[in-house]
């Protein structure tokens, strides 16, 4: 399993954007929702799952979108079930690591 990682520096500290790597550059909408993976917000190196957990370890804010990306949010104790964005089926969520 592979994600597509950047760690970008924003106003509030290190923003972690981790996707996964099969939706990278597809663009998926639902109503007023949309999810447009192929925008240089979401362009990264990509990671393995040791390797983006180690990043995640360091970032103030997490950006996960994808099955994968947010299974691991949510396994890490990081992203609570009930606040999960689907958009076509691909879940989304944003968290604000407690440090």
């Amino acid at each position: 399993m592979k994600f597509i990682v950047t760690l970008k520096q924003g106003p509030h500290g290190s923003l972690l954007v981790i996707t996964d790597q099969e939706i990278i550059g597809k663009n998926f909408e639902e109503g007023k929702l949309q999810l447009d993976f192929s925008k240089e917000f979401y362009q990264g190196e990509e990671k393995s799952i040791e390797e983006t957990k180690e990043l995640i370890a360091t970032a103030q804010h997490l950006h996960l979108s994808g099955k994968n990306a947010v299974a691991l949010g949510v396994e890490l104790n990081l992203v609570d079930p009930e606040r999960i964005l689907n958009v076509k089926s691909i879940p989304h969520a944003e968290v604000v690591v407690e440090g």
